[in-house]
């Protein structure tokens, strides 16, 4: 079996029920979620060995955290224990026309005042075949910075396989700055997951299409950006998220997948959005798991983006879906018919 290996922050996430504002009433929903342990949680539902690495505190909230991953099968052996505090953030989901709010309050979380000694990649990646890191981790401090990059150095000596979603949130951390780290885990990066945005904020790369538009991106516009991208940096593959947004209920989505010699897009959704949050982390895990398991370019770009569409469908940081999910919808089964099983008991 495959065993990947995802390191990040988990946060405590608290948001309004339903699509009230925030402390409109005085209920809030407490659950769990984070780039890179929404990506293993994905994984370990697809059936894959995911591990997730990170550093919680001791006390009950960091404990209910790896809780919380060891519920979905996460393996949270090499999680390392200590610091002070989760990071929390907080939730309004949007609706219509409203925006959704997210307030993040991680400074001092546990992890975002590690040190580069509390990990030993050695052990961490021995017999593993993939690592997957965002670029929201090393935005948390200076000495993630250090330990990503020490991360992905020790993958690559061990023959593991890297992917990085930029993920890229000006909040965190300056254009400059994250421009110059990101470009340095990039060099160690077998597989990129972005979108059209990211690639020129963080790149300063642009379409050759002189009408392409951010904002509602075309697949010949993506392509052109895809493929500079792709010569810039010695990437195995690059996918991109090709995100339409109509409305905060309602989007076009779609994505591409350049490698080699194909470039692949997949069908485009009208989503109705239930939980946003998320989305991109299932299209990771959905890549991921389709590369793992040799499918060719088109299926495994199909498979990640029907693993995105069905996450916007379900409330909370987590996909709870499996693989057989996953590939009806790839399949082309979006109809939403009531999926009905039946189970036939003998007499004894």
């Amino acid at each position: 079996m495959s065993k990947v290996i995802t390191f990040g922050e988990i946060m405590l996430r608290l948001s309004s029920v339903g699509y009230d504002r925030l402390f409109q009433n005085d209920g809030m929903q407490a659950t769990f979620g984070g780039g890179e342990a929404n990506v293993a949680v994905s994984l370990a539902n697809f059936g894959i060995d995911s591990t997730y690495v990170t550093k919680l505190p001791e006390h009950a909230v960091g404990q209910a955290a790896v809780n919380a991953l060891r519920y979905f099968g996460v393996n949270t052996e090499k999680i390392v224990r200590g610091g002070d505090r989760v990071g929390i953030y907080y939730l309004e989901k949007g609706i219509s026309q409203r925006p959704s709010v997210c307030i993040y309050d991680r400074k001092y979380s546990a992890v975002a005042e590690a040190a580069p000694s509390d990990f030993d990649w050695n052990a961490v990646f021995e017999n593993a075949d993939w690592f997957h890191i965002t670029g929201i981790t090393p935005a948390l401090s200076d000495n993630l910075e250090q330990i990503c990059l020490e991360a992905v150095k020790a993958a690559k000596k061990h023959g593991v396989t890297v992917s990085l979603d930029t993920n890229y949130r000006s909040k965190l951390w300056s254009i400059e700055k994250a421009s110059r780290v990101i470009g340095e885990l990039m060099r160690y990066t077998d597989i990129c997951i972005t979108n059209p945005g990211d690639i020129k904020d963080l790149f300063g790369i642009v379409s050759d299409k002189a009408d392409f538009d951010l904002k509602r991106p075309d697949n010949e516009g993506a392509a052109s950006v895809a493929e500079k991208l792709m010569k810039r940096y010695p990437l195995k593959g690059a996918a991109l998220t090709l995100r339409t947004n109509l409305s905060a209920s309602d989007n076009d989505f779609g994505a591409m997948l350049c490698g080699g010699e194909a470039t692949v897009f997949s069908r485009k959704y009208r989503m109705h959005i239930a939980d946003r949050v998320g989305g991109g982390d299932a299209f990771a895990a959905g890549l991921i798991y389709s590369l793992l398991k040799q499918k060719a370019p088109q299926d495994a770009v199909e498979f990640a983006m029907a693993a995105a569409v069905l996450k916007h469908s379900i409330e909370g940081d987590f996909n709870r879906v499996a693989a057989a999910e996953v590939e009806n919808l790839a399949g082309g089964d979006g109809s939403g018919r009531v999926q009905r099983e039946n189970f036939l008991f003998k007499e004894i």
